[in-house]
């Protein structure tokens, strides 16, 4: 079975953390000391950087160990600590990692020369490798990174020292280069890639060096090998000002890097040398701009206030915040937590109905307010609107939605995403919603520039769907994310999005556990085909007490099954229904079969669900009250 790291490594692009020791360093220990100690005696420090990395976005959480063999450790007459300090560091790391993120045990060179030491000497290296790695995986590292090594012999002991302690282990091998791309051997990356490879590294690249630049040529060559490639360059070259060691390259310069190394095929990009959290923030910002970034939980760029919930700053109460939140509340209350004896029979009047209308992508919105007025006549409670589904460019969502609220009396969910805009835009946007009386907002993290019309374009990604939620949440607290008064109260009926066939399941419960603690209401499904895997994910959500609205998409042809059965992430389509679409003769007899499937599927979980989202396939609205008409209250429209 393939490790768990590697296989998160192969899914896209993965951010690593940046440097722990600049940054001791910058926060107050004295570069004569050992970094190290402070795993014994600074632990708070060391787990504070770990803390700011991972808010940052870092996906992996590197040890504090680089100089924690028994070579280096002497210099400070520390190694009678070796063992505590290495397993000090991995306890620390761990427990800011979590389950969700990985641990990775840095080991770094003895600053022995290999090439000039007798057969005892080399020995000896290789002995302190193994004693530092067998305490490393011992207390419960996913991965070693051997980084910085300029000598490729010492490299070389330092991988079969590892893989005589364990064979399965996986292996960062990071060289430094000279600035003329050459290893202390003459080695270009080329043929370093090559060796890495045969020695047994399952992870290569470099790391260190004069900034993102030079590091960018070297790990370029390092591509033609086959394997991962990782790249941490420093934060430009330093230099002394004030008395101080100043890194040159900023956060910004360094995230223009970072989309550069994802863009070229390089796996995996993290910091070095001078680098900070605001470095690997704008990692994560080009990760996610490259569809990546997948185990990250948070990526809000302000801190989380603590807000009081007493006078001014009470919340208005979930049933009186919009129609839809009322609704909502009641049928969660009557029909889904009520006894089986007291459950009213299943009407349009205690299922709520919203169905996907989206903005035109020219001038006239005419077109979806007639779709969303014979949607209401026919008995659906909202539509909701996208924002730049799959990164396309259309008319902005509330302005369809102001036509609608305006000239149909009818309430909408808006799709709030954080790809387009920043932390300034997004709390424009909320306070307009606020005054324009559209309340009810899915809020997501939005789809990457990469998939849509702009490839190119810049994503912004300040902020993701819990760190949006927990923005909302805040306005709906009467202050900002800085913890101002707004002076009063919003009324935002929040819901979030969720992928009940998520290949990495067990993170999407966690994070919708997030979502639910950030302030989301409500869960809206992407299309679900196979009752089981709902009723699967019902289960294992019940302790979060939230109304779900199950994702409806009525296929339209065999292809189109096949297509979202294989090609979107989060969808799965059982064999069975992609069979019985594959038998329809025709167009027609194919919709009415979607139609039908789409059906089957809401009456096994009506009683188990607040209502349906309906996602109708290229604007055919009259899909939508086909699959409801086997609800009691809801009409279907003439033929046209």
């Amino acid at each position: 079975m393939k490790n768990r790291f590697l296989e998160a490594v192969s899914r896209g692009p993965f951010v690593f953390d940046g440097a722990m020791g600049t940054q001791l360093y910058e926060r107050g220990v004295y570069i004569n000391h050992s970094f190290d100690s402070a795993n014994l005696n600074r632990k708070q420090l060391v787990r504070q950087v770990h803390e700011d990395y991972r808010a940052a976005g870092a996906m992996a959480l590197t040890t504090n160990t680089f100089s924690s063999n028994r070579f280096k450790l002497t210099r400070h007459g520390l190694v009678e600590k070796l063992e505590e300090i290495n397993r000090a560091a991995v306890e620390i790391a761990r427990e800011v990692a979590g389950e969700s993120l990985f641990v990775v045990g840095s080991v770094g060179p003895t600053g022995q020369t290999p090439t000039m030491l007798t057969s005892k000497e080399l020995t000896a290296i290789s002995d302190a490798f193994k004693e530092q790695i067998s305490v490393l995986i011992d207390a419960g590292v996913d991965v070693l990174c051997f980084e910085t090594f300029r000598q490729l012999s010492e490299l070389k002991v330092a991988i079969e020292a590892a893989r005589e302690i364990s064979d399965s282990m996986p292996i960062i091998a990071q060289v430094a280069f000279d600035s003329d791309l050459r290893t202390a051997e003459g080695a270009l990356p080329e043929r370093v890639a090559l060796l890495l490879e045969d020695w047994g590294a399952d992870i290569i690249g470099a790391n260190c060096m004069e900034g993102p630049h030079v590091l960018f040529d070297a790990t370029s060559q390092m591509l033609e090998a086959g394997l991962p490639v990782i790249a941490q360059p420093n934060a430009g070259y330093p230099r002394f000002v004030n008395e101080r060691l100043v890194y040159m390259a900023n956060p910004e310069y360094f995230g223009v890097y970072a989309r550069r190394f994802f863009q070229a095929g390089v796996s995996i990009v993290g910091g070095c040398c001078g680098t900070s959290p605001e470095h690997i923030q704008r990692v994560t910002d080009a990760a996610r701009m490259m569809g990546g970034a997948q185990h990250q939980e948070d990526t809000i760029v302000i801190p989380h206030r603590q807000i009081q919930v007493t006078g001014e700053h009470e919340p208005v109460k979930l049933s009186r915040r919009t129609g839809l939140s009322g609704k909502v509340e009641h049928v969660w209350r009557t029909r889904i937590l009520a006894d089986e004896s007291s459950k009213p029979a299943l009407h349009k009047d205690n299922f709520v109905v919203s169905v996907e209308v989206n903005p035109p992508r020219g001038l006239d919105p005419e077109r979806s307010v007639r779709a969303a007025k014979m949607l209401q006549e026919h008995g659906v409670d909202v539509i909701n609107i996208a924002d730049g589904p799959r990164a396309s460019v259309r008319m902005s969502n509330w302005a369809l939605g102001k036509r609608v609220r305006d000239e149909l009396d009818m309430e909408v969910i808006l799709h709030m995403c954080a790809r387009d805009r920043n932390l300034l835009g997004l709390q424009s946007d909320l306070l307009a919603y606020h005054a324009l009386n559209l309340s009810n907002l899915v809020v997501i993290t939005g789809d990457p520039p990469k998939v849509g019309d702009y490839p190119n374009a810049t994503a912004v990604f300040d902020l993701d769907s819990i760190g949006l939620l927990r923005m909302v949440d805040h306005f709906n607290h009467g202050v900002d994310p800085a913890g101002k008064s707004v002076g009063q109260v919003t009324n935002f009926f929040a819901a979030c999005g969720a992928e009940p066939a998520a290949q990495d399941y067990d993170r999407e419960i966690r994070r919708l556990e997030m979502k639910k603690e950030a302030g989301a209401s409500m869960v809206m499904t992407q299309p679900v085909y196979d009752p089981v895997v709902l009723e699967r994910f019902l289960r294992d959500i019940s302790h979060l007490e939230m109304p779900v609205l199950v994702g409806l998409l009525p296929l339209a042809s065999w292809r189109n099954a096949e297509f979202l059965h294989n090609e979107v992430p989060g969808m799965s389509v059982p064999d069975d229904v992609r069979a019985r679409m594959k038998a329809t003769p025709d167009q027609a007899t194919a919709r009415a079969e979607g139609v039908r499937i789409a059906q089957e599927t809401l009456m096994e979980i009506k009683d188990k669900v607040v209502g349906a989202y309906i996602m109708p396939p290229f604007g055919r609205y009259r899909a939508a009250l086909e699959i409801l008409s086997c609800i009691p209250g809801y009409t279907l429209p003439e033929e046209d």
